[in-house]
């Protein structure tokens, strides 16, 4: 299934993507995907609702694409998890995975736009594969459960402003938590119907360059790890979020290196998850 949410900001509504491309709405149904939805058996409530394929009414195309999902408890995100970016940032690859986390206020639909902070000349794009968490866990005893407690995954923009995030005191949260700095969507889509999740293409391209093209398979920290390994230090909850990592060509590690300005658009991808577009703004 492919979960999508769409609406005005503050007054989104659930909805799904059928097998055409049209989008559906839930909202008679269901309330949100949320939390609630997703730790009280909402997917399989989901699943077997659609299985008598009823009729739902089509969203209007004018209709803005919210994140599909609602406003995560947190928003963890996962440093240097692709060598080749460590590389290129200059630092050493990670021994164990490098946790921080992003406002979860920053969570913004995948056309929304990037509102390039106040007083910024260093902010960065980053594609990345997410991955929404589908029910409460704490202490997994494997990796290999880990794929029972994934919802799902998406696609999202770790919006970074790096002078906030290297020059302003070494705290990464600052850097990471400015107004629309976490794209998300178009869709969820369940973890059921991803053949391997370590087996995805990303891709991000600035005013129609490619700048990040990497595969999930070269990961450091697996997403099965990465689940477990968080849920020795902290209670996932459902509807969290989490952000693997970036692949090399950022603007940081261009030489020079390139930010982004008012007016540039970004697109991004990953295979089976679709595309989001971002015009930058001026906060």
């Amino acid at each position: 299934m492919k979960l999508i949410r769409f609406g005005k900001s503050g007054a989104e509504r659930p909805g799904i993507l059928d097998e055409q491309g049209i989008r559906r709405d839930l909202s008679g149904q269901f309330q949100d995907w949320n939390t609630d939805f997703f730790e009280n058996g909402g997917l399989e409530a989901l699943k077997a609702y659609l299985t008598n394929e009823p009729t739902l009414p089509a969203v209007t195309e004018d209709e803005r694409w919210a994140a599909p999902v609602a406003r995560p408890g947190k928003v963890i995100c996962i440093g240097l998890n692709y060598s080749d970016h460590a590389k290129e940032s200059g630092m050493a690859i990670p021994q164990e995975p490098i946790v921080f986390q992003k406002g979860s206020n920053t969570v913004v639909g995948p056309y929304d736009p990037i509102l390039i902070p106040r007083k910024s000349e260093k902010t960065d794009w980053e594609v990345e594969l997410g991955v929404v968490i589908g029910k409460k866990t704490r202490y997994l005893e494997t990796t290999e459960q880990a794929k029972d407690y994934i919802a799902g995954y998406c696609v999202v923009n770790d919006v970074s402003e790096r002078a906030f995030q290297l020059e302003r005191g070494g705290q990464w949260t600052k850097g990471k938590s400015c107004d629309n700095f976490t794209p998300v969507g178009p869709w969820l889509l369940t973890e059921d119907q991803v053949a391997d999740v370590h087996r995805l293409q990303l891709e991000l391209s600035v005013n129609g360059k490619t700048m990040q093209n990497g595969k999930t398979q070269n990961l450091i920290f697996n997403v099965y790890y990465i689940v477990h390994y968080l849920s020795q230090f902290m209670t996932l909850e459902a509807g969290d979020l989490i952000l693997t990592g970036t692949p090399a060509g950022v603007g940081l590690g261009l030489t020079p290196p390139v930010y982004l300005k008012e007016g540039d658009v970004v697109e991004l991808s990953v295979t089976g998850l679709g595309k989001q577009r971002q015009v930058c703004e001026q906060a």
